[in-house]
């Protein structure tokens, strides 16, 4: 079947998958609003709204007609288009898991876990993982619970989780994956890092108020392609990107007078996020592959931005002109070369947003472990916080003074995403095969030093942007590549990039 002659079964599937979206929308734009200009007293009002149109979504999502219609492209596949096909892959793999969980249990969920971000904010503010405590052991208790519908010959209950963000991805590949991740990372330290010259990076910490930091932000994110047409930089207490559609794509920061790399490379992460929102082609619009193809591969787009292009000398070699221009004088004294090492100070930090690239995965690491030991082992989740100080100063070094500098820190579990930690670190690992593979056919150093960018964008457009979620992971990075994930280039760019800012 040609992609013009499509079915009326097809027609009737996409104008169900529309009705669907458009749902997903609006449930993006109040989670987006949620976080950011929301009134505190509209959480309990808001925790209905979101649960009112989730459940809608859950009905249309396995309701009567879709099962009807995914019955009947089961029985036979000719009647949808090739796009079709690809979209209903998708489509089936969401309902057979949706399917599986009561409609009464997932609206109570989406309920408890509206009620539990505003709670795990209220928590922060008290620096008491006390007050978050029970609405965690309700979501836990409510995961293991959904798991028990969803597993089928998973070798672990965590291995149901790490697949829904990573599809594939099991425990069994991550161990020896994660192993040989901390132990390069260790010998990076223990061989370039620590008897290397400590760069000079006070200056970091200097006082830029937070309008000249957003006006770098906006400036230095719309060049590298953040398009403000189709989204919009505000603040949050947790920097994200959602997306309504590749037409509204919004990103958050935050700011802090004493650390404008904070805000400014929040900005240009969550900007990588929204480019791949915003170029998917136009044809998977309203559907499952509008968005990413994974986490992990979303993740590598917001670290390529940041890592590979955010921090690279060459970047700042074109950039920091403009970033003189626009702080005055608090940097005049302050040459590029000292700028471009002590922008890449590594040190061990407790928050793990604030992370330079190199301890970034231990974060990773840590958390991954006790997640595992959560849904594999049955953790007591009172002993959190405990576990969470001792595997800092094992990892790290040091250890948190207070639960907000802890494992209050990140929002993830407070909305649910239990398993999707390790994507952050395979994102490093994507991102950093990408670029390689980008180095063996552009001239990216020059590219970056003479600002142009056009280039580097349209690379990933063309081999990870436009595909939206129409292909899988190992598939989308393997021809994107010419190879399956590998360690190996992000430790080489890490060591080639420690070796300039401490053996100099």
């Amino acid at each position: 079947m040609t992609q013009s002659a499509m079915s009326a079964a097809e027609q009737d599937f996409r104008a169900l998958l529309k009705e669907m979206a458009l749902l997903e929308n609006a449930i993006s734009l109040l989670d987006w609003d949620g976080h950011t200009y929301m009134p505190s007293a509209e959480g309990t009002q808001r925790a209905e709204l979101v649960g009112y149109f989730n459940q809608r979504h859950f009905q249309l999502e396995t309701g009567s007609k879709m099962t009807a219609l995914l019955n009947l492209f089961e029985a036979d596949g000719s009647l949808l288009t090739v796009d079709g096909q690809a979209i209903y892959r998708r489509v089936k793999r969401n309902y057979e898991r949706t399917a599986k969980l009561p409609e009464a249990e997932f609206v109570a969920y989406t309920k408890l876990l509206s009620q539990a971000q505003n709670v795990w904010l209220s928590a922060r503010k008290h620096q008491q993982f006390a007050e978050f405590l029970p609405y965690l052991k309700q979501i836990v208790t409510a995961k293991k619970r959904f798991i028990s519908y969803w597993k089928t010959d998973e070798a672990t209950a965590y291995d149901v989780l790490l697949d829904q963000f990573e599809p594939g991805m099991t425990v069994a590949k991550l161990d020896p994956l994660f192993s040989e991740l901390q132990s390069g990372i260790e010998r990076i330290n223990a061989e370039i890092v620590r008897p290397g010259q400590q760069p000079n990076d006070q200056f970091m910490h200097r006082y830029v108020d937070q309008t000249t930091q957003h006006h770098l932000s906006e400036a230095i994110v719309q060049e590298l392609g953040f398009d403000f047409t189709k989204g919009s930089l505000d603040i949050s207490m947790h920097p994200f990107t959602i997306g309504m559609n590749r037409n509204d794509v919004r990103i958050t920061t935050r700011y802090d007078d004493h650390d404008f790399q904070m805000s400014l490379l929040g900005s240009i992460h969550e900007a990588g996020h929204a480019l791949y929102e915003q170029n998917v082609v136009a044809k998977w619009d309203n559907t499952p592959l509008a968005g990413g193809t994974s986490m992990g591969i979303h993740e590598s787009q917001s670290l390529f931005n940041e890592v590979f292009l955010g921090r690279n000398p060459a970047f700042w070699q074109h950039t920091y002109p403009r970033f003189r221009e626009l702080t005055g004088e608090i940097f005049s004294d302050i040459d590029l070369d000292t700028f471009v090492r002590g922008f890449n100070v590594t040190r061990p930090s407790l928050i793990r947003t604030e992370a330079d690239p190199l301890t970034y995965p231990l974060h990773i690491i840590i958390r991954y472990e006790l997640e595992k030991a959560i849904f594999n082992e049955d953790l007591d989740l009172d002993e959190l916080p405990m576990l969470w100080a001792k595997k800092y100063q094992q990892y790290l070094g040091i250890t948190p003074d207070n639960d907000v500098e802890g494992v209050l820190q990140d929002i993830h579990w407070a909305g649910g995403d239990m398993g999707y930690f390790p994507s952050y670190a395979l994102g490093h690992l994507y991102a950093g095969q990408i670029f390689h593979a980008m180095q063996e056919e552009l001239d990216v150093e020059t590219l970056l030093a003479n600002g142009d960018f056009q280039p580097l964008i349209d690379w990933r457009v063309q081999r990870i942007h436009q595909f939206g979620g129409s292909k899988e992971p190992n598939d989308l990075i393997l021809a994107a590549t010419g190879e399956p994930l590998s360690a190996k280039y992000w430790l080489a760019y890490q060591r080639t990039v420690y070796e300039r800012v401490y053996q100099y």
